[in-house]
């Protein structure tokens, strides 16, 4: 394999634009993609013949529009090349269908932004996102908006956001006097993810309707020994990981590092940076080509953030920042970040922003999958608090309580031997408990669910921060000495938001207590984060910065509550269906069995010791009862919530159904550990995390 070759040899990338497009068109483009400048629909024919082309030579017959609707995944339509002439056909894609095309929007979600009798919806050519061919089709990534205007995708209001961030900082850069063409958001999304043999999966009916398990009791082997992190690769996973790579580089997916996770059947992949919506683009195809390339070696891809009750969850570690066109990152801190005020200025924007904003950030990331990762030790809390870290921590304690910066004397590290090497030590160590944390140039913000269209935090990132910037360009472009300025307004404001700083262990029993007396939020489930979204200043900074209408956001907030409501009752009707249909009478047989074997050896001696066996019986029985009676409470439960009025449904799906839910899976994981194997009727969780790693 030439891998410099294959790279991206699916991709209509820079080197295949310039090698098929006229000289002046491909600048025209790439001015476009590089620099933020309109698009120039001239050049729309010229782009999409030869994209034609390129992609026939592929072996593309089709293409597609290529939208990340309101569900949180992506969508396509696919039409053919094909015209006819004649008696005969041709291939041809014309620059108005690269460009523009239509799909019925009545079926995808709005909140109510769009009424159901108006159909018709719009795609629109994203060119800074290159196109794609993948199993015979062109793929041509795409916005979505309906008839009337309003975006029903993830990606339209990224790239506004993506807009907002541009326009501002440049306005701060051009105060310190830094010129640049363009700012652009940059993101590695990491990629935690469980692999499954394919016929266990297959006979879980909670992980092919819901994505986790609904019950399962604790295998007696978890991760408590710590040696799966970072083990050895079993050869199964290994051919799984050699194919994904492979799939992955073709797409020009910078897929960098892969590895087992904490749990066991838990792995990872990270990617190199690359700009926002290119990032998110590649995300969703990374997930989309891992379900199927672990089909392909008999493999089930889990991508839900908790399929397994007791071990850790999966994530998606978002790492943010932002950079220049010239390679200029506006969160690099430098060798003496204590005068370098311009990264100081970014910083307090980006601390005021999280603080002011912090409701809002959560709810980005608020999913019923999420809910049950958040305070886990395996996750960050719920609680949103930034990490700085020794170097930045001494420096904002310095700023904001007035005394001397004393610098963190930066230390070569070694294990005392002649024979190993010296080694440089970073100024600051990584807090995994952190929810939102500086880790040398960038934030990785930890909080991001692992199936989780990465747009969404990354839209409310780029406008709060945006507005931030707004606000501090606005004062400093009046202001005579704009260094004095500067400095004055970093003090202000580090002052104003030290309350969101917090440098210690995140998982410490005393942080919540403290949190609260600090006034920050602790929104522990998706129906009590969301409705922040409704509030008039968290709708006023998206109306401000052009990223959302207020319709538009209004509408998004809906559609998350809806959706949580949605998957809890899913999984609460098959909760009630695996427990009535398959569980309830497979411990009553084998209860009914024991009471047989009871029976038969008494009949034969009285006095045979079967207190053992009884007091099973007793316990099964008692705890079967339970479970008929519990379920009957659920589904009761459940004909009482309207689903139709999002906010009251969602308070009741997380105060009543979920804790109903639980009960019920606390009192079948018990049967599980006192019935027989012989009449269990699914897979346990040895079946499900050891079938692939052993």
């Amino acid at each position: 394999m030439n891998l410099p070759q294959m790279f991206g040899e699916n991709v209509f990338n820079d080197q295949v634009q310039k090698e098929t497009l006229p000289n002046e068109v491909y600048k025209a483009l790439r001015a476009t993609i590089e620099s933020g400048k309109r698009l120039d629909v001239s050049i729309a024919g010229t782009v999409a013949s030869a994209m034609k082309k390129w992609a026939v030579s592929k072996g593309a017959t089709h293409y597609t529009h290529w939208f990340q609707p309101l569900t949180g995944l992506t969508a396509e339509k696919h039409d053919s090349f094909i015209e006819p002439e004649g008696d005969k056909v041709i291939m041809r894609l014309t620059g108005k269908s690269l460009t523009v095309g239509e799909a019925d929007a009545s079926s995808f979600p709005s909140g109510g932004s769009r009424v159901t009798y108006m159909a018709r919806g719009y795609t629109a050519w994203d060119p800074t996102s290159p196109a794609f061919v993948k199993e015979g089709t062109l793929y041509i990534p795409t916005v979505f908006v309906s008839y009337t205007g309003e975006t029903l995708d993830k990606k339209s209001p990224l790239l506004r956001s993506m807009n907002a961030i541009d326009k501002h900082a440049k306005r701060i850069l051009a105060l310190f006097g830094r010129q640049c063409k363009k700012v652009s958001t940059t993101v590695g999304p990491e990629q935690e993810y469980f692999l499954v043999d394919e016929e266990e999966f297959m006979r879980r009916k909670d992980l092919r309707l819901c994505g986790r398990t609904l019950f399962g009791a604790h295998v007696s082997r978890g991760q408590e020994l710590e040696d799966h992190y970072f083990g050895m690769l079993k050869p199964r996973i290994v051919d799984f990981m050699h194919d994904l790579d492979e799939e992955l580089w073709s797409y020009g997916i910078l897929s960098k590092t892969k590895h087992n996770e904490v749990a066991p059947a838990q792995h990872e992949m990270a990617p190199v940076f690359c700009t926002a919506n290119v990032a998110v683009d590649t995300n969703m195809l990374t997930m989309e080509i891992m379900k199927k390339v672990a089909q392909k070696h008999h493999l089930a891809c889990l991508l839900h953030e908790k399929p397994f009750e007791g071990i850790n969850g999966s994530g998606k570690h978002n790492n943010w920042s932002m950079s220049t066109d010239d390679g200029f990152n506006l969160l690099n801190p430098g060798d003496r970040p204590e005068e370098n005020t311009l990264f100081q200025l970014v910083l307090a924007a980006v601390i005021k922003a999280v603080d002011d904003y912090q409701g809002i950030l959560r709810a980005s990331v608020a999913s019923a999958g999420n809910d049950h990762r958040l305070g886990a030790n395996e996750a960050p809390p719920a609680i949103i608090s930034v990490y700085l870290g020794d170097q930045l921590g001494a420096l904002v304690d310095s700023i904001v309580k007035g005394v001397d910066y004393v610098p963190v004397k930066v230390e070569k590290g070694s294990i005392g031997v002649p024979e190993s090497p010296i080694f440089p030590k970073d100024a600051t160590d990584r807090n995994r408990t952190s929810p939102f944390a500086f880790t040398g140039n960038k934030f990785e913000f930890r909080m991001v669910g692992s199936q989780a269209n990465v747009s969404d935090a990354n839209i409310v990132l780029n406008t709060i921060v945006a507005d931030a910037f707004a606000c501090f360009a606005d004062e400093l472009e009046e202001a005579k000495d704009k260094e004095k300025a500067a400095r004055k307004i970093i003090a202000r404001e580090l002052k104003a938001h030290y309350r969101i700083i917090f440098n210690e262990d995140g998982y410490g029993p005393d942080w919540e207590h403290e949190a609260a007396r600090r006034g920050l939020l602790n929104a522990k489930t998706t129906a009590d984060a969301v409705p922040v979204c409704f509030e008039e200043k968290n709708i006023e900074v998206f109306v401000r910065q052009g990223v959302y209408t207020r319709a538009e956001a209004i509408a998004r907030a809906d559609i998350q509550l809806e959706n949580y409501c949605k998957i809890i009752n899913i999984e609460a009707l098959t909760m009630l269906e695996m427990v009535k249909r398959d569980i309830i009478p497979a411990v009553s047989d084998f209860v009914a069995n024991l009471c047989t074997n009871v029976a038969a050896k008494q009949s034969v001696c009285e006095e045979l010791p079967c207190s053992g066996e009884k007091e099973i019986i007793t316990t099964l029985a008692g705890l079967n009862d339970k479970a008929c009676s519990l379920t009957g409470k659920l589904e009761g439960e459940l004909k009482n919530i309207n689903l139709a009025n999002v906010g009251v449904a969602s308070q009741a799906m997380a105060h009543s159904v979920i804790p109903l839910m639980d009960q019920i899976r606390e009192c079948v994981d018990k049967m599980e550990t006192l019935t027989s194997s012989e009449y269990w009727p699914y897979p346990t969780y040895f079946d499900l995390l050891y079938s692939v790693n052993n």
